[in-house]
């Protein structure tokens, strides 16, 4: 379903009749996929009004009976402040809390700064901060100026500069920054296993986005087993709520393009250097930040920072940390009430899950006991709800349609 399919069906506005009290503020979503239908939920429960600004292929959030929704409009930042900006005038949203998705739209509010928290409260920080964690090259930078370990990064100025660099296979060819949809930035990295793949790949890589921002990265050994992630609500680089969570299955297995099976976990180490850098930064708002622990060393080893809700982030409020909830208090400068993170809970996104997991049961790297008994437990639904069906009804046929258009276009699945 289009946006503008999603507007004709979108509940009906209600304009507030003269002289009528004012309606609670509430949030504005940017975005519409199953990250964004976490954050809907979350406020939604709590009486919290929501509305949805739709785009793109994943319209889960469009679909939940706790948002109204409209398309998302404009092509540079510009356009969109205007959108947002004649959204608030017809339906009295000054003061509403703006709530980025993805990395694009998170990057957009950074940006206009300025300009929104004029009309709005933020829970993205303003560039000088943001873009230490969108641009993958300065959070390698920082990591380095830190001394935390990483996977070690090259650039190369052509493909066959890159296919020369003395590295040891496989490594991956990634896009530094993710400015817009192709079959690179939508799979995330493309993995090299010798010197003609890493010349070709990066030729193609090349071809899609400017080379300037194309890194090369040693693989690290290993799945979703020894992939650790720190989220956090901060303020001005200190925690206020803190889950750290294992990425147990994703897909790819061995460089996740997106988590399929998360689980909360006892990870002490993995605590220290993410608020080192987050503190450095003074970062203020949602973050995750992931490693991965190398096999060889033993060392973790940071792979990224995420500014903005991540996948999995409805596991948080399963275990008792409810994120969304809890920055747009922060935002709102209302105290945040301390939390405490329930461990041994699980998330599942079935969908994805179920094809990843007999994957790796055919090629013997999951035994189907060990699948079985990771079913069990205190577990969060990524997508079906009870009190909200129509999200869980709507993503079968959507995945499907998405397939479908991916592989007509000869884009990434």
């Amino acid at each position: 379903m289009t946006p503008q399919q999603l507007l004709r069906t979108a509940s009906p506005a209600r304009r507030r009749e003269p002289g009528a009290p004012a309606q609670t503020a509430g949030a504005i979503v940017i975005g519409s996929d199953y990250r964004a239908l976490a954050v809907v939920r979350s406020l939604g429960r709590r009486g919290i009004p929501v509305w949805v600004l739709a785009g793109g292929d994943d319209v889960l959030a469009a679909r939940s009976r706790y948002a109204r929704t409209v398309a998302f409009a404009g092509d540079t930042d510009r356009e969109r402040c205007e959108s947002l900006f004649r959204l608030a005038d017809a339906h009295h949203l000054d003061g509403w809390a703006l709530f980025p998705s993805a990395d694009e739209t998170a990057a957009f509010v950074s940006r206009a700064h300025d300009d929104l928290q004029a009309r709005f409260v933020l829970t993205t920080p303003p560039w000088q901060v943001l873009r230490w964690a969108y641009d993958k090259r300065l959070t390698e930078r920082l990591g380095r100026a830190l001394d935390i370990p990483q996977p070690r990064t090259w650039s190369a100025a052509s493909a066959d500069a890159a296919a020369s660099l003395d590295v040891d296979f496989p490594v991956v060819v990634k896009p530094a920054i993710k400015e817009e949809l192709n079959r690179l930035t939508a799979a995330k990295a493309w993995r090299a296993d010798d010197r003609d793949e890493l010349r070709r790949r990066y030729a193609e890589a090349a071809d899609l986005v400017d080379p300037s921002v194309l890194m090369i990265q040693e693989l690290i050994p290993g799945n979703g087993e020894t992939q650790f992630s720190y989220a956090a609500l901060c303020d001005r680089g200190r925690p206020l709520a803190t889950v750290v969570a294992r990425r147990t299955r994703q897909y790819p297995a061995d460089f996740g393009r997106a988590s399929t099976y998360v689980e909360t976990v006892e990870q002490p180490d993995v605590i220290e250097p993410s608020e080192r850098l987050l503190g450095e930064i003074g970062f203020t708002g949602l973050v995750e930040v992931e490693f991965k622990r190398d096999p060889r060393d033993g060392a973790l080893k940071l792979l990224d920072i995420n500014p903005r809700v991540w996948g999995w982030h409805s596991l948080c409020q399963r275990a008792g940390v409810d994120f969304p909830y809890l920055a747009w208090r922060l935002a709102r400068s209302e105290p945040v009430p301390a939390t405490r993170s329930q461990i041994g809970v699980r998330w599942l996104r079935l969908s994805t899950d179920l094809p990843t997991s007999v994957r790796e049961m055919v090629g013997g790297r999951l035994p189907v006991q060990t699948y079985l008994r990771s079913l069990g437990g205190p577990r969060e639904s990524a997508i079906f709800a009870r009190d909200d069906p129509r999200p869980g009804l709507t993503e079968f046929p959507m995945l499907i349609g998405t397939l479908f258009r991916r592989l007509r276009h000869g884009d990434a699945v």
